[in-house]
């Protein structure tokens, strides 16, 4: 198992950089089904100009044999010390064993599930063997781009699920409500704890089988999450602020603890299925379940509780192991993950070369370990048998100072609705005095027929600058009732004038009637032309209001967005 060696024609120091080998060894930690590579992921690997060599019978749990990974071009390792002596780099899931680091050698490079705070003797043992590793725990999640290498939410997403799974195969019911000939079943209460990517996931299974699904966090923001996957978000009736640092919950004031535990004791009481996912990152999972709880539940539920690993959020739970508890059956299992493996690995691998890819940007198979990078500094927390961990805190940019307010400027009046400022004294005495004598001279050389027309005229002028042409364009719409009946006036007005029936033909001012009559056709105009723009803007409304709820309900389907919180 070496790397190819470079050619001899050329000098030593203008020879190429060797591409560097790969290796995945399988997991050795009592029940680990995960591998941490795929054979489609190989193929992409190889691709980037890595070696990629495979333990033989690494893949088998996760029903992906090693034919897979020799078809998509990896060499098949026929034992660990093999692959770990020939392998500059190592993917792997679980933290490496003290037998697993004794096959290491200097300047190997290591990436996996680390867990450094958990883990101090480790870092001490791969400082000492002078190799640089990559804790893919420690990404920074808050880094928009560093999403694509969360593995995190990846095993989170799958172990919601498969807690779902498990709740199912543990309870004695349906999920969903059924009528049958038999009776009627009622739905499945199911309450989770903590919507963080793994809650999440677990409220979109649960409902997807048709429970009655309600959910808590600490954290506020995540209530729409919940309500979008068709829960319930449960409230705790005491306010104080839940969100901690990187995405996570922070641990919460004895006050709210209190109300926090009153709230799950009722919750405990009317649920059928309690499936709990609080973690706080470096400390002991929270006990969020009392055995007061568990005992005041009933007779054949379920406790599922995935921070068995780290504790337990149930004081009963016995990690790694399903137990029955006052009639409870509390399922503290520690690989829900890996009891997924093929989907896990999938996933997991994905992840693992999309942070080989920030790591190989020139595609040359040889890794570049930038410190200077914030995600790949977060990641790494041995350089070179240097501990470098904890990772600095990130540097965020500075906000932009915030301009200063424009001063005020008056728009020019223009169209409907617009302002316009007031108009200068001497323009408004000259307006109104030519207004003046206007109305002067109508009053004294009109007929008194025509000056009971001409009033009407004049207030019709007014109403319809004030209702129609000084309002906001927006309102036209619902103001066209209110036009509509001031045409219908003008339009009666006008057949008056016209109709036979009133003896307008006997009339002896012709203009009158050929004012009517123009009067009229403007006024159906008006009319009709309204009906028919009014109707064809509520067609439009309607299709983009239902094309609207289309998507709403897709999204609905799909589920929402989720938070990077565990």
């Amino acid at each position: 198992m070496t790397t190819a060696q470079p050619s001899g024609n050329a000098p030593e120091s203008n020879a190429a950089p060797k591409s560097q080998r790969i290796g995945v060894p399988k997991e050795i930690f009592p029940g680990e089904k995960r591998v941490a590579t795929v054979p489609d992921v190989v193929t992409k690997l190889i691709k980037l100009g890595f070696a990629v060599v495979v333990e033989q019978g690494a893949g088998d749990l996760a029903d992906l044999p090693d034919s897979a990974y020799e078809q998509a071009g990896a060499s098949i390792a026929p034992s660990a010390a093999a692959l770990w002596h020939g392998s500059d780099i190592v993917f792997k899931v679980r933290a490496p064993t003290a037998e697993e680091v004794n096959l290491m050698h200097e300047g190997q490079t290591l990436i996996g599930f680390l867990w450094p705070a958990q883990n101090p003797e480790l870092m001490q043992q791969l400082a000492a063997k002078k190799v640089t590793a990559l804790s893919i725990d420690a990404l920074p999640r808050t880094l928009s781009r560093a999403q694509k290498m969360d593995a995190l939410t990846s095993m989170a997403g799958v172990s919601g699920y498969r807690a779902v799974v498990e709740a199912a195969g543990a309870f004695g019911r349906f999920f969903n409500g059924q009528i049958t000939a038999a009776g009627k079943v009622p739905p499945a209460k199911v309450f989770i704890a903590g919507a963080g990517v793994a809650g999440l996931a677990a409220i979109g299974a649960a409902a997807s089988l048709g429970a009655i699904v309600r959910a808590n966090d600490t954290r506020a923001e995540v209530a729409d999450q919940v309500v979008s996957l068709g829960g319930e978000f449960v409230k705790v009736d005491y306010e104080e602020e839940g969100s901690g640092g990187g995405g996570y919950a922070k641990v919460m004031s004895e006050g709210f603890q209190a109300a926090q535990r009153e709230m799950y004791a009722q919750q405990a009481k009317e649920c059928d299925i309690i499936i709990t996912t609080a973690l706080i990152p470096g400390k002991p999972a929270p006990k969020l379940i009392t055995a007061e709880m568990v005992r005041s539940m009933k007779a054949g539920s379920v406790i599922v509780d995935m921070a068995a690993e780290q504790g337990g959020n149930c004081e009963l739970t016995e990690p790694g192991k399903a137990v029955v508890k006052h009639g409870v059956t509390i399922v503290g299992y520690t690989d829900l993950a890996s009891r997924m493996a093929r989907q896990s690995s999938t996933l997991y691998g994905t992840n693992l070369f999309r942070l080989t890819e920030e790591l190989c940007k020139t595609k040359d198979g040889v890794i570049n370990v930038n410190m200077e990078d914030d995600a790949i500094r977060g990641l790494t927390v041995i350089k070179d048998g240097a501990v470098t961990w904890p990772a600095p805190p990130l540097v965020m940019a500075p906000k932009p100072a915030p301009k200063p307010a424009a001063a005020p400027t008056a728009k020019k009046g223009h169209g409907h609705g617009e302002p316009s400022g007031p108009m200068p004294a001497g323009q408004l005495a000259i307006v109104a005095s030519v207004v003046a004598v206007l109305f002067v001279l109508v009053g004294a050389y009109a007929p008194a027929a025509f000056l009971s027309h001409f009033t009407v005229f004049v207030l019709a002028c007014f109403v319809g600058y004030m209702v129609v042409w000084n309002v906001k364009p927006a309102l036209h719409t619902p103001l066209m009732s209110v036009t509509n009946a001031i045409s219908s006036i003008i339009a009666i007005g006008a057949l008056v004038q016209i109709s036979p029936s009133a003896n307008a033909a006997a009339r002896p001012n012709t203009l009158i009637i050929v004012l009517a009559s123009l009067a009229l056709v403007l006024t159906a105009i008006n009319m009709f032309g309204g009906f028919a723009v009014t109707d064809h803007r509520l067609f439009d409304l309607q299709r983009g209001v239902f094309a609207d709820w289309q998507s709403l309900r897709h999204q609905g389907r799909n589920g929402g967005t989720t938070s990077l919180a565990q």
